[in-house]
């Protein structure tokens, strides 16, 4: 007999009221190991649109609350978590797509924020890098910023031809590498190091 509560009303009954306010703000998963609770009929388009049983979730606010309780975990798979349940869902890429980018400065002193469609903002750096991954078959870059932990943002391709514009050369280990500077570290982005 199956004791595991139903899905997503149960889900959103367990979240702690520390996560249900600002949804811009995680709630501490990593502090979080419940037992596996089964599969939930949720994934995440590439395009970052979030899909509940085969429609797409409309209320924006909805999306934020549980992006706020997503986790990457070492199997490589994507769960929303509370203290009391762990759902598996399904990310076509990443779960979440930067759409527009400020630039502040230039050269060496230039500073670049993502903003993600769903509101997130994190600034390009050290614990933020930006990474270019490269399809082997198509030669297609795809950009990414981390946005926190280990989940990453895909830059939208707008927002990767604005990074173009900035783009300049410099030498990454005795090699010319274009690529970006935000907040005094270099990023490549033309992905010669990196493929899929």
């Amino acid at each position: 007999m199956d004791n595991r509560p139903p899905p997503p009303q149960s889900l959103l009954d367990s979240l702690p009221e520390s996560s249900t306010g600002d949804a811009r703000e995680p709630a501490p998963v990593h502090l979080w190991h419940p037992d596996f609770s089964g599969e939930l009929d949720m994934h995440i388009a590439r395009d970052g649109t979030w899909y509940h049983e085969g429609g797409p979730i409309s209320r924006k606010s909805l999306a934020q609350l549980f992006s706020g309780i997503l986790r990457l975990d070492e199997d490589g798979r994507y769960y929303l978590v509370t203290p009391v349940e762990r759902w598996a869902i399904r990310v076509d890429d990443v779960p979440f797509v930067a759409v527009r980018l400020e630039v502040e400065g230039q050269g060496r002193e230039q500073r670049l924020t993502f903003f993600t469609s769903l509101g997130h903002s994190v600034l390009a750096g050290e614990m933020h890098p930006i990474t270019v991954r490269v399809d082997a078959d198509t030669s297609e870059p795809s950009p990414y910023v981390l946005l926190r932990s280990n989940l990453r943002a895909l830059i939208h391709r707008n927002v990767f031809y604005e990074l173009a514009d900035l783009a300049v050369e410099e030498q990454v280990d005795g090699q010319p590498r274009i690529g970006v500077w935000s907040d005094g570290h270099f990023f490549p982005i033309d992905g010669s190091a990196v493929t899929a």
